[in-house]
């Protein structure tokens, strides 16, 4: 059996197509379907994120699979099987294994170390066992694939560094409260900034948020994802009273929020302190606001410094997680290799157990009348006796699995204990024919 994989991502593809063959089969129930009924592929995995679109299966055939995963893919009505066979990158075997690894690890991400893209990989197995489509080599590959992205993380630390604005953001309050949890976040603007930061906010178990934006419906759609409250512009300095954090990212040409607002509202405060962040470009928030004693105003620049800084630790923790997805690829490669050894070792025991049936019916024919304790101590006997005797050849085949002459091995216990007798009839020259 072969481990193929087929995909597209943002390094091979532009965003136009990934869209068109992420949209190729919005019902996974119908992808699947379609996978499970061809005849080349005995095990599939399918899934597709905005960055990537991939079909990872086992094929008897490495090279009719790679054919059909590739018209697979390729099906769209509106996309030339041209332009998918450009942007297609094909692994099999060790490259297939490492790939799957590196992607739920986060390595081959737009962002290294975002970690969004092992979720997504684990609803995808899911979906693929709820259609039936897996088997014990793609369960076992995910299962692996798990353990390793959680090693990656917990012992690299690649995901410990801020490398995106928004993450940088609220990673800056996060050292400045120490935790995040309890407290509450006003969000000013309901673009693609705030959303991002609202999705760290949530992570790291803000108790309140609240947004504002100068249309209330937007507001209210974000608000409602992420269980929060949604408030009109003209409210914020009232909401200035409660937070904790608040980060601005509009398009607004003036500034949002002005010193003498924030003077205001400190006074009500009573000392309480205030972080507030400005993401946006032109500023939103007005940088005389930093003057203000028990306020604290970041703005863009502050944060690319912190992310720059973050990029060259992520880079370190990458180089120290590729090791770490190289030795467990062979690991799981070793184990893949005793597959080919499984299915003479249970022809060698189901034999010996026929053996075992067959010869205790024959003595017991001839004996007397037996208690069924006397029975059963003659079928442990005989069971005890084939077991040993096997014990020495499926050792040999369990050591051996790894060699460069494992088929030739596998085959000659094979003929030596008969194990193919229909083949081995065939393989034998008659009389007529060896003179």
């Amino acid at each position: 059996m072969n481990l193929v994989l087929v995909g597209v991502n943002h390094k091979t593809a532009p965003v136009e197509l990934r869209e068109k063959l992420c949209g190729l089969f919005p019902d996974p129930g119908t992808a699947y379907q379609r996978l499970t009924a061809m005849p080349e592929l005995s095990e599939v995995l399918y899934y597709n994120t905005c960055n990537r679109v991939e079909v990872l299966a086992v094929a008897p055939e490495a090279d009719a699979g790679i054919r059909r995963l590739k018209s697979f893919l390729a099906s769209h009505p509106e996309v030339h099987p041209e332009e998918v066979e450009h942007a297609l990158y094909v692994h099999q075997g060790e490259a297939a294994v490492r790939h799957l690894f590196r992607v739920a690890a986060s390595l081959d991400a737009l962002v290294v170390g975002e970690p969004q893209i092992l979720g997504q990989v684990k609803a995808a197995y899911r979906l693929a066992t709820e259609h039936h489509a897996t088997g014990p080599i793609l369960n076992r590959l995910l299962h692996k694939t798990f353990s390793v992205a959680k090693k990656v993380r917990t012992e690299t630390g690649i995901g410990d560094h801020a490398v995106s604005v928004s993450y940088a953001a609220v990673s800056l309050g996060k050292k400045i409260f120490g935790d995040l949890g309890g407290k509450t976040a006003l969000l000013i603007g309901a673009g693609e900034m705030a959303e991002l930061a609202l999705e760290h906010l949530r992570r790291q178990g803000v108790a309140q948020i609240i947004i504002a934006n100068r249309t209330l419906a937007r507001a209210a759609r974000l608000a409602e994802r992420f269980r929060g409250r949604a408030v009109p512009l003209e409210g914020l300095e009232e909401e200035l009273l409660t937070c904790d954090i608040l980060i601005s990212s509009t398009g607004s040409e003036g500034y949002v929020l002005t010193r003498e607002q924030v003077a205001a509202a400190m006074r009500r405060r009573r000392q309480r302190p205030l972080f507030l962040i400005d993401i946006a470009v032109p500023r939103d928030l007005d940088p005389r606001i930093n003057e203000l004693e028990y306020v604290y105003l970041y703005n863009i620049d502050d944060l690319k410094e912190v992310v720059e800084t973050n990029v060259q630790r992520r880079q370190q923790a990458a180089a120290q997680a590729e090791g770490l997805v190289a030795a467990e690829t062979l690991k799981f490669l070793d184990w893949l290799k005793t597959l080919g050894v499984f299915p003479t070792i249970i022809a060698l025991q189901e034999k010996a157990r026929a053996i075992c049936r067959q010869e205790l019916k024959k003595t017991l024919s001839h004996l007397g009348p037996l208690t069924p304790s006397q029975v059963e101590a003659l079928e442990v006997l005989t069971r005890s006796v084939a077991a040993k005797l096997l014990h020495d050849p499926i050792m040999f085949l369990k050591r051996n699995h790894h060699s460069r002459h494992a088929a030739a091995e596998i085959t000659l216990v094979r003929r030596l204990f008969n194990l193919d007798p229909e083949e081995e009839h065939l393989q034998t020259p008659s009389r007529a024919e060896s003179e």
